[in-house]
Order: structure tokens, then sequence, then C-alpha cells
């Protein structure tokens, strides 16, 4: 009964941060190049926590506590490349647990700090290690492994509750193209894209009006497993884009619900988030740049075919995690990415 009296206690911890947080804004990016094409940028930056993870973390703390895996004593583990264990360690946090995150070594040191400063502590590793890391200290610590990759795509309710795809839909319905021609996401649970895929089918008028396009970077198998179900696939390297590609296949990865996938250079993703960043007239993360940059080669698409329409995409998290790397250009020379002709081809949008 004690255990029963703290978890409803969590639960309704989580029920009250959430009602004192407002919905993220969907922004119109205004790009007269694209005269009868609307895009738009659902905020995710804006949450608690920072980024598109805090839905996820919160999903994800619920499904740990009405499964009985959380209680009063219980240290969480996650595997994350950053934001998840961010958002994870603010729920954490509210909730007064431990908090450990297994983090691959190219994790940036922005990052870093934010974890720390919501009270998580962290262990570095290669990144094809850290789920056997993460696992190996569950063990150790008698704790609950999050495990995003896994269950982030059924903690989520894609029916509605007020999920991502609800909230995009219900915000666009006093727009001119109302109902998108394309929702425009990145794969790294695949959560995210599970949620909204479901929700469109879920719902026949956005069924037949509205199709799914997922981003994958490179020194990532989405794409490659999308192309031909190989589940055994893998990379030795990870994603250079935080927060996005994996080098295994996940099992939250649903392709079915997927309408097209698109693979995305590095130097387009870096490349686009900086001149989103002078459009916007704030930084943004790597998976915006990656977002963004398939988003206009659909609305190009859409121009070629003399169509009109509208498109959704996300603003992940704040590009302040990233000045060490994306920003810098000492980093870019060193990676070898040369963003210049994409930086080109970007002009003629603004």
């Amino acid at each position: 009964m004690k255990n029963r009296k703290w978890t409803s206690e969590a639960i309704n911890k989580i029920k009250a941060d959430f009602n004192r947080s407002a919905d993220t804004h969907l922004i119109k990016l205004n790009l007269p190049y694209f005269k009868n094409i609307d895009i738009y940028l659902k905020d995710e930056s804006t949450h608690p926590s920072g980024s598109l993870k805090h839905r996820l973390a919160r999903s994800l703390f619920l499904y740990g506590l009405c499964n009985g895996k959380i209680n009063s004593d219980t240290t969480i583990i996650e595997a994350s490349s950053g934001s998840t264990a961010i958002s994870e360690a603010y729920f954490a946090r509210l909730l007064g647990l431990p908090f450990i995150a297994v983090l691959p070594e190219s994790t940036s040191p922005e990052k870093i700090e934010l974890i720390e400063f919501n009270g998580g502590k962290y262990v570095k590793v290669p990144s094809t290690e850290i789920y056997n890391k993460a696992e190996s200290l569950t063990r150790e610590m008698n704790g609950y492994y999050m495990d995003q990759f896994t269950y982030a795509e059924r903690a989520t309710d894609w029916r509605g509750n007020n999920n991502i795809a609800e909230s995009i839909f219900d915000q666009m319905s006093n727009e001119r193209h109302e109902i998108p021609s394309w929702i425009v996401v990145g794969a790294g649970t695949g959560g995210t894209s599970a949620t909204i895929g479901r929700y469109i089918k879920y719902n026949p008028q956005y069924n037949l009006a509205t199709q799914l396009a997922v981003t994958d970077p490179e020194n990532s198998v989405f794409y490659e497993y999308y192309q031909t179900r190989d589940e055994h696939l893998t990379s030795k390297i990870g994603s250079r884009i935080e927060g996005i590609g994996r080098p295994r296949v996940e099992p939250s990865f649903q392709p079915d619900v997927i309408d097209r996938m698109m693979k995305v250079k590095d130097a387009a993703s870096i490349a686009t988030l900086r001149w989103l960043s002078a459009v916007l007239g704030r930084k943004c993360g790597g998976s915006t740049g990656t977002n963004v940059y398939a988003t206009l080669n659909l609305a190009e698409e859409l121009l070629d075919a003399n169509q009109t329409g509208s498109i959704v995409t996300m603003i992940c998290d704040s590009g302040d995690r990233y000045t060490n790397t994306y920003y810098n250009d000492d980093w870019l020379k060193k990676e070898n990415i040369d963003i210049a002709p994409y930086l080109q081809e970007l002009e003629k949008y603004s």
C-alpha cells in the first residue's frame, strides 16, 4: 500500500507538470519562394526540458509507473544520445529518483551539463556499447532501464490524449491548407514516427490526405531497413546528427506506418540548420536541419507538380546544445564536412 500511495502521488506530479505546460507553438515559415505551399515548424524546443523528447520521457515514466516497475527507491537508467536523458533526468528529479544516463562518447558537453543540472549522472561509452552498458548498470544497481528504443512506440497513446499528432492537426485547423500534405520527422527511437503514422491511419480524413515522411542521417540503418526489411543491419559508427539515426534497427521503429523515407547528408543537415537559424533569428539543433532539408525538397516536388498544400515538420531542440559542434567551423573541418554547396543551394529560399 505504501508503494501504491507513492505511485499515485508520482503520477499526479507528472499530470500536474503537464497541466502547467502550454502546448508548443506551431510556427509558420514565411518563404515567398513557395507562394502556394505553406511550411510549419512544430517548436518542441519550448518544453520544460528543452526538446521533443520531453513528450517521450513523460510517456515512459507513466508507462513504468503504471506497470509497477518504478517505485520510490528505483534508480532510473537510460541509454541515450543526450536529449532523452535530459528529459528523463527532469522527470526523475520531479519524482525524487536517482538517474543515470549511458551516453555515446560523442555527446555534446552542453547536453551533459543539462543532465547534471537536472540532477542526473552519466557514463560515456562507444555508441555501439550503450545498450549493453545500460543493461549491466541496471543489474548492478537493481534499477529500472527505461529502454526508449524498445518502449517508445508502445508507451505513447497514438489514438490521441494530446499526443504530438493530435496537437499538430488541432493547430492546423484554421490554416488555409488545414490538412497537411506531408508531416516530416526524423527517426531516433522511431516512437514519434510510429505515433504520427498510426494517428494518421486511425483518422480517415487524414489517412486519405496526409503522408508521413521520415528522415535518416548518415551512419544510420533505418533508411536501408525501410528498403530491405533486413532487421540485422548494423553500422559500425554512430550518427553525427544527435537525436536521430541509429547503428542498429530499433524495436520501436515501425516502417509500415511510413509513406516515404529520405536519406539526408550530414552536410545538408548542418547547412540547413545554419540557414534556418538565420531565418528564425535563433539557433536550432541538428535533427531540425535534417527535417527542414527534407521538407524543402518535398515542397519543391509539390511546386514542380503545380500543387498546393502544407507541410509540417519540427524544431526538435535548441542549437545552444551544439555550439561546439554544428556551429563550430573547426569541428566541421575536423569532421571533413563541407556545407558550402548546400548553403548556396539554400540561398534561393530566403
